[in-house]
């Protein structure tokens, strides 16, 4: 059946009434080309073939990215608004019935109204996502600030980027996620990637990182797992998770030892050499090794082998970054980057390897709970008045900053937000401790989702609105290297689905507060407000245009003005962001995970991804094939971790923290440490990951520790029928 839909799609290939759309992948941040196929005669998508004109990743796409397509007409696309007549089916599917857009709108605008009214202004919250584009993201922060004129709103970045955000911005002054662009990272002589299972989050990448090795530069691997890449690297340093701060600061005592430091950078374009110099000196190999658990001659190669390189990267992702120390990581291993030089020249510098399709652009300009446009902050009085004459408002009308996603759920409890408008997330799946999102969400006195497909998240909603999908309207995002990139429409709406940021400008209408938003009638007029709304700000992108994208393939930020091709190479002149032009050096003592095991949760759990799932599923579930090759979740055990459980390959098993338990199947593999178990966080509900992971905040990014918490696994016994 399947070889047989595939030859008459072969066969639709030069089809007369076929056209195709060049645009991006709606996945991950590699942001891979593609050109969507399209029925003319019916409007509709009906497949998809790579591009090789993208030179990120010149033609290649995973198994999410070559089914995307198929989400745009699914059969569980929402096509008209939803409200739920029966409060108290909250939680499941049932309880909806269709209804009009206008008897919608009637619904959100009179309950905004009565919650205002009642409660005040910021009784109402908004909680946004990155998978958007940069029109929606900035329009998303406008929406809340000027429409709804409240104060929380917040984003599931958050829980994604938040932590490289803030340990980036901290030592080099700016957050632009990679210092360089990807089509360097083969030509370096040494690639340090910390806390990434690349081959399976960012297959498309995996060309270049093998590259590095066959031009005759190393790899080394910071990761509890055996994953496919580190079974390839030079150095596998297999760490314990959460104590990746350790690592690197065993890896800068070494660096700083044995003679690996630039001196005249260092002096000449740093700040804080000395006091870090001072922390690390305690960090021996040995010392590393006690708490990292990586063997000492591990440690001391990987050292040499960045150390000695004449050009070398690092990159992070998620493993480092979702950590209650993630911003202190991030800023570790920049260090390590800023104390040999090896940051402000081609084929060497730092990067975070961007989870969501948006996550660059979808921090800069205005969902943060603290942010506005351009990176700039809410408790900066001039950044304020620079935002607010562009949106026409009075700097005083601009409500101060609120709190991060995670802590919206406290002040739900607390009684403080009684409402959501929640949009491109599902943080009942995605969120920590979820047993405990759920709970605040049932109990919220309205709720309003916008989406395309219902989502766990959506059934505790009053009403929900359907959205497009990427495929079905235009904007930009920004890719995981800073490049500004066009995503375009390849097929008209489906049924009664509208934009999200069309969405948000007839509700504006309704609200009162039209005419701040009535001009913005497409995306592209959207696009050329946060240009303006970003100029001046370290995230300047007011020369970046629709056209310019077009001609030279993507624009990298910053982007002052319209004759400036933008900047692929961060920090060439050696000036970085900070008052006196100097990156920072940053000094941090070790501290453990938030949960250390004990006697009775013995176990590290972390948690991770699959190459067939994208966050929390609710996209990928639906697409049969990547189903079918990953139905559902495991738990990876340690052979001898297994043996001393008396459990078996496939069996299933009792999975507890402190916060719930889950049932899951056993994968017996000896590509993970024997203290430590991972599972997979694409499931909902009852399978769900984040039942059991710990909501500990970072103290700077407010970034909830995903990757590390004790636990318990405990065999289940089957009775034996008499």
């Amino acid at each position: 059946m399947q070889r047989d839909k595939f030859l008459k799609e072969i066969e639709n290939l030069n089809h007369p009434n076929e056209t195709l759309v060049p645009t991006h992948c709606s996945y991950c941040a590699m942001q891979c080309g593609m050109n969507l196929r399209v029925n003319t005669s019916t409007n509709k998508i009906i497949g998809v073939e790579p591009r090789y004109d993208w030179p990120v990743t010149l033609g290649k796409m995973c198994p999410k990215g070559v089914t995307a397509y198929q989400q745009t007409n699914h059969e569980d696309r929402l096509l008209k608004p939803l409200i739920r007549d029966d409060a108290s089916l909250k939680g499941t599917k049932e309880g909806f019935r269709e209804a009009t857009w206008d008897e919608a709108y009637d619904l959100i605008v009179k309950r905004f109204k009565e919650l205002q009214q009642n409660y005040g202004k910021d009784s109402l919250s908004v909680y946004g996502g990155v998978s958007m584009t940069n029109e929606k993201c900035y329009l998303t922060g406008k929406f809340a600030r000027v429409a709804l004129q409240t104060r929380y709103i917040d984003y599931n970045g958050r829980f994604c980027m938040a932590s490289a955000a803030g340990g980036i911005n901290r030592s080099l002054g700016v957050d632009r996620g990679s210092t360089l662009p990807w089509t360097d990272i083969h030509e370096t002589d040494c690639l340090f990637l910390a806390g990434s299972n690349t081959a399976e989050c960012h297959p498309t990448s995996m060309f270049r990182i093998w590259a590095v090795q066959e031009r005759g530069g190393y790899l080394i691997i910071a990761d509890p797992r055996e994953t496919p890449i580190a079974r390839r690297a030079d150095v596998h340093l297999d760490l314990r998770p959460g104590t990746d701060l350790a690592l690197a600061n065993g890896i800068l005592h070494l660096l700083i030892e044995n003679g690996h430091v630039d001196e005249e950078f260092v002096k000449n374009h740093t700040n804080g050499f000395e006091e870090t110099k001072q922390v690390v000196k305690e960090f021996t190999p040995e010392y590393t090794s006690q708490i990292t658990g990586v063997a000492p001659e591990k440690i001391i190669r990987a050292a040499e082998l960045y150390g000695k390189a004449p050009n070398a990267i690092v990159l992070f992702a998620r493993g480092i970054e979702q950590q209650v120390k993630g911003v202190d990581n991030v800023s570790a291993y920049i260090n390590m980057a800023l104390v040999t030089g090896n940051i402000g020249r081609p084929k060497a510098g730092v990067g975070t390897i961007t989870g969501q399709g948006n996550g660059q652009g979808g921090r800069e300009h205005g969902q943060k709970a603290d942010a506005l446009p351009g990176y700039r902050k809410i408790a900066n009085p001039q950044h304020v008045k620079e935002i607010a004459e562009v949106w026409g408002i009075k700097p005083e009308e601009m409500p101060e900053a609120g709190v991060s996603a995670y802590e919206m759920f406290g002040l739900m409890e607390q009684k403080t937000i009684r409402s959501l408008y929640l949009l491109c997330s599902n943080p009942v799946v995605s969120a920590p401790n979820s047993n405990y999102v759920r709970k605040m969400l049932k109990q919220l006195d309205f709720m309003v989702c916008v989406d395309f497909f219902l989502s766990e998240s959506a059934e505790y909603a009053d009403v929900v609105l359907p959205t497009t999908t990427w495929a079905e309207d235009e904007g930009t995002t920004t890719n995981v290297e800073g490049r500004v990139i066009k995503i375009n429409r390849a097929q008209k709406p489906l049924g009664e689905s509208k934009p999200d940021w069309q969405i948000q400008v007839e509700l504006a209408e309704r609200l009162g507060r039209g005419k701040y938003f009535s001009h913005l009638k497409t995306s592209k007029d959207i696009f050329d407000e946060l240009r303006r709304a970003s100029k001046g700000g370290n995230a300047d992108y007011y020369g970046v245009t629709w056209e310019k994208i077009e001609k030279q393939n993507g624009v990298f930020w910053p982007c002052k003005s319209e004759d400036d091709p933008g900047t692929p190479h961060m920090f060439l002149d050696k000036k970085f962001y900070h008052p006196d032009g100097k990156a920072k050096i940053f000094a941090l003592p070790y501290t453990p995970p938030a949960e250390e095991p004990d006697e009775e949760y013995p176990l590290r759990l972390t948690t991770g991804r699959v190459v067939y799932h994208y966050l929390s599923g609710n996209q990928t579930r639906r697409i049969q094939f990547l189903k079918d090759m990953s139905p559902e979740p495991f738990v990876e055990v340690h052979p001898d971790t297994a043996q001393k459980y008396n459990i078996s390959h496939e069996e299933k098993v009792r999975l507890f923290t402190r916060r719930g338990e889950v049932i899951y199947k056993v994968k017996i593999t000896e590509a993970i440490r024997k203290d430590t178990v991972f599972v997979p966080y694409h499931w909902d509900f009852e399978r769900a990951a984040n039942i059991l992971t710990n909501p500990a905040l970072d103290p700077i990014s407010r970034m909830p520790e995903f990757k590390a918490c004790a636990a318990e696994i405990e065999k289940i016994e089957v009775k034996k029928v008499q």
